[in-house]
């Protein structure tokens, strides 16, 4: 059992039958991080400079042959924030830096595969809700995804030149304490061992397809 596995339950998050106002019991203050504003960002570079360190194995036999790049971690290192509010308003120029940290793959000269870490470096100026000064500091944060499958390798720089494809998401982001309405703790369902018994998913099927037969195209 889990929540995934359909526990039959009042106290388990899931869709919701009938009146949402059924079991609410009580107000519930809880610690979580505001959005006030988030936008996406997808662009491609191209001829992008990465400089690689941290080989594995290490001393690699030159030159080396790229084969792939992709980010290694879903959260982009935000800095250089400035910004720049636009009148009276919540709305306001931000601009950051974005780092991304990649890991690349390559083969070198004798055949040996290895990876090797770098990092993708963004510039964004944007217009995003900034919300009026607090005690409370609103920070600026970004999820960053990254993907490359063409590059190249330059034995004189020690560099690789390669094109992403990048998603990178800014937010204008606080600490707060919100107070919510709550239906009382969650019942914790007993996990469902795994098991290996090749038959049991097969014996569980219908003889037959359930429901509507599909529609000829």
């Amino acid at each position: 059992m889990s929540f995934f596995s359909n526990f039959s339950s009042d106290h388990c998050p899931g869709t919701i039958s009938g009146n949402p106002l059924n079991g609410l019991c009580e107000k519930v203050c809880i610690q979580a991080e505001k959005i006030f504003d988030a936008g996406i960002i997808q662009t491609r570079l191209e001829n992008y400079t990465a400089v690689p360190t941290n080989f594995t194995p290490a001393n690699p036999t030159y030159p080396l042959t790229f084969v792939s790049a992709r980010s290694t971690s879903s959260v982009g290192t935000v800095t250089n924030v400035n910004v720049d509010r636009q009148g009276e308003g919540c709305l306001s120029r931000v601009q950051a830096t974005v780092t991304i940290p990649i890991e690349i793959a390559y083969v070198d000269a004798n055949g040996v595969e290895g990876i090797a870490t770098s990092s993708i470096v963004l510039t964004e100026d944007v217009l995003m809700y900034v919300p009026p000064a607090s005690v409370m500091p609103f920070t600026v944060t970004s999820v960053a995804s990254c993907v490359s499958p063409e590059g190249s390798f330059d034995p004189t720089t020690g560099s690789f030149t390669i094109s992403a494809c990048i998603t990178c998401i800014l937010k204008i982001a606080m600490q707060v304490e919100l107070l919510v309405p709550s239906y009382g703790y969650s019942a914790i369902p007993p996990a469902q061992e795994y098991t290996q018994e090749v038959c049991t998913g097969f014996f569980e099927l219908p003889l037959y397809p359930q429901g509507r037969a599909c529609s000829k195209k």
